[in-house]
């Protein structure tokens, strides 16, 4: 399955006259099923001169954190102690976070004033023999979910450059969600989740008409990232063969991927940006695709 590569849209926008709502919403339907969109340069601005910046931090200088990241909607960044290169780093990622917004909102157009603006992130470390914890391996095969941050069954849309001079970075995909779900999730204890979706629903509504606040964490997030470490626990999935595929995106590459429906894991490479969006249900060109739709037909219950 590789990648979608896409040639027909660059930082100037789409390459030649057309119908480009219907190329958008094509590009929209392709990620939603599970594909990933590759695009051999950024197709949106990205100056050299940030790359290069980037690229020449030191960690044993600057005291780098495993990432830097950048809240657009606070305009906050974390994990970067510089004082004095501090403005630099912070003021490029602003302008990438705004880049690959405007960028996404006019390619993937049905998306557009929608969208939830997540974090931004430079990744400077190798990914290749990292010591962390099992479940915050990138190595093993996941889908991913974010503790702090749920999103009541809309998408995870991220958007990936590798910014390394001259090396690949390596990844492996597995089987898109809905073969992945049919496979594992009730193996994984999906029906424990749909079944006390009912009863939080009900529980939900109560707490509602008396006033008071509710839980933000639907039974979909609470399941999604018990199925994020269950799928990094589990040996016999990550040695498997069958239904995996290597990818190998080089330097300056750009690819998008629906990663809470793509399994993936980062086998190697060093200095990558990356963008998330949240996508709601609503704006989806195929709902039907989406990993709470695929858990609510298999449980006949609602998930949200």
């Amino acid at each position: 399955m590789a990648w979608l590569n896409v040639d027909e849209y660059g930082p100037g926008g789409w390459a030649a006259p057309g119908d480009f709502q219907w190329r958008a919403r094509h590009y929209c339907s392709e990620l939603e099923k599970g594909q990933i969109l590759f695009f051999s340069t950024p197709p949106f601005n990205l100056p050299q001169s940030d790359v290069e910046f980037l690229v020449s931090l030191k960690p044993a200088d600057s005291r780098l954190h495993k990432n830097i990241s950048y809240r657009p909607e606070q305009d906050l960044l974390r994990g970067f102690s510089d004082s004095a290169n501090q403005p630099r780093v912070h003021e490029i990622m602003l302008r990438y976070a705004a880049a690959v917004k405007n960028f996404v909102s006019a390619f993937l157009a049905p998306y557009a004033g929608k969208l939830q603006t997540d974090y931004a992130s430079f990744r400077p470390l190798e990914e290749e023999g990292r010591d962390l914890p099992l479940h915050k391996k990138n190595d093993l095969l996941h889908v991913d979910a974010f503790p702090s941050r749920p999103t009541r069954g809309g998408r995870i849309l991220r958007v990936f450059t590798n910014v390394h001079p001259s090396k690949d970075r390596v990844w492996v995909v597995g089987p898109r969600f809905p073969e992945l779900a049919s496979r594992f999730a009730e193996p994984a204890g999906l029906r424990k989740f749909a079944n006390a979706s009912s009863a939080m629903r009900g529980w939900k509504r109560g707490l509602g008409t008396l006033g008071l606040p509710v839980a933000d964490r639907a039974p979909y997030d609470k399941f999604m990232l018990h199925f994020h470490d269950w799928l990094k626990e589990n040996t016999a999935f990550q040695n498997a063969k069958e239904g995996k595929e290597q990818l190998e995106f080089p330097p300056m590459a750009t690819w998008l991927v629906f990663t809470d429906g793509v399994p993936h894991a980062a086998l190697s490479g060093q200095f990558a940006m990356e963008q998330t969006f949240i996508v709601p249900v609503e704006a989806l060109v195929t709902p039907e695709a989406a990993p709470i739709r695929v858990l609510e037909k298999m449980t006949g219950r609602a998930m949200d």
